[in-house]
């Protein structure tokens, strides 16, 4: 069912009730059966003997002590995007950022070197090309992932790949899979950013790489309140992460913020069900349309890596790019103008259909007349009225 819409067959195998409705609900004990998970509110936790709390001191990894480490309801979350993602544990953040960079920072010294995807997400690049560089650690950013490009470009010194498919705005899909087995060849950490797929996105868990990150700003949450991210992994790798860059930079999560992304969970098959659906049907209205020159859909029978994408997803998404035949930058802006409810805006995953120009973003490398548009919530004839208003505005 790879590429479809429809993920019940998807859900089915994976029984993703029981990852909602019960798992890690035994990490908060309350006589009175709430059906919603608890929110244990409090930065700190008291133990009535000195033994209890040289235990908890000892291992803040498995007891909470001080919310900064381990609260209860977070844990709740953690499990289950765990359990959705495949693997054995996972680690929650404040922002997506956080997740990459603590993970980063863990594992690189000075003087390794780093292999990345090109147009990856633009916080990762600025970690990677900024704030790392005066520490020693040098990059290099791959355009795709083959044998030859990656035997090119690996060094002794090389420590870390990092992958990320489709790549933002451009929606180029590189062969992740390659990178993650030239990951294991050579005894690399392999850092994988899924947000795209969303932890319904199993595919990647298949071949083990070290980890799984997510912006859950975006699907996870879906709706729009919260910024906060995630990185799974092996227990061995979170623990890593746990008593490194995430208890050291302290970029943890609220148990509120916690709260509201297990409220998020609750309907994720169900939003990315419909705005797939929705997204299949205005990708086909902008191919057609004569003021667009192309579009950039990794799910469209036309795209040229349609079979690697089907590889390396499981389901389609509702996220991707066009190009406007004009290339003038006052159509760009006559185009954004024009839009109602399609909003202008960063990010994406909500409910609130969203598009982003290019040509906005600062030092950006890709073409002017690029579009990133990410599918909502709202009904198909109100989205291709809207874009078809903005489209016929442009000269």
């Amino acid at each position: 069912m790879t590429g479809n819409t429809d993920i019940s067959e998807y859900l089915d195998l994976m029984d993703f009730t029981e990852i909602l409705y019960l798992l890690g609900e035994n990490q908060i004990v309350d006589t009175r059966n709430p059906v919603s998970t608890p929110i244990l509110q409090t930065s700190n936790f008291s133990y009535s003997s000195f033994e209890q709390l040289k235990d908890a001191l000892h291992d803040e990894y498995n007891n909470p002590l001080y919310s900064r480490g381990h609260n209860p309801t977070v844990r709740v979350l953690e499990e289950k995007l765990a359990a959705l993602q495949g693997t054995e544990s996972a680690l929650c953040f404040g922002s997506g950022s956080a997740a990459i960079a603590a993970t980063v920072i863990t594992h690189l010294r000075s003087g390794d070197h780093v292999i990345c995807v090109k147009h990856c997400y633009s916080w990762t690049q600025k970690l990677l090309s900024i704030t790392l560089k005066p520490y020693g650690i040098e990059v290099d950013y791959v355009d795709d992932l083959t044998e030859e490009i990656l035997s090119s470009v690996k060094k002794d010194s090389t420590k870390m790949i990092i992958l990320e498919s489709p790549t933002s705005l451009n929606f180029h899909v590189p062969d992740i899979f390659l990178g993650i087995k030239y990951a294991k060849r050579f005894g690399w950490i392999s850092v994988v950013d899924n947000s795209y797929g969303s932890p319904l996105n199993n595919k990647v868990a298949t071949l083990q790489p070290d980890y799984i990150a997510h912006s859950a700003t975006k699907f996870i949450s879906g709706h729009s309140d919260v910024v906060a991210g995630v990185v799974c992994g092996s227990k061995e790798r979170i623990k890593e992460v746990f008593y490194n860059g995430y208890m050291t930079f302290g970029a943890s999560l609220s148990p509120f913020d916690a709260w509201l992304l297990i409220r998020g969970l609750r309907t994720l098959p169900l939003r990315l069900e419909k705005s797939a659906h929705t997204a299949d049907l205005i990708s086909k209205f902008l191919t057609q349309h004569p003021k667009v020159s192309a579009v950039h859909d990794p799910f469209s029978p036309t795209f040229p890596l349609l079979k690697r994408t089907k590889e390396q997803m499981d389901h389609r998404i509702s996220m991707f790019s066009f190009e406007l035949k004009s290339t003038s930058e006052k159509s760009v802006e006559s185009f954004c103008n024009h839009l109602k409810i399609i909003r202008i805006a960063v990010s994406w995953g909500g409910y609130e259909s969203l598009a982003l120009p290019a040509l906005a973003l600062p030092n950006s490398s890709h073409a002017k007349n690029l579009i990133r548009l990410y599918i909502g919530l709202e009904s198909f004839e109100s989205l291709k009225s809207d874009l078809s208003t903005a489209l016929e505005a442009i000269n």
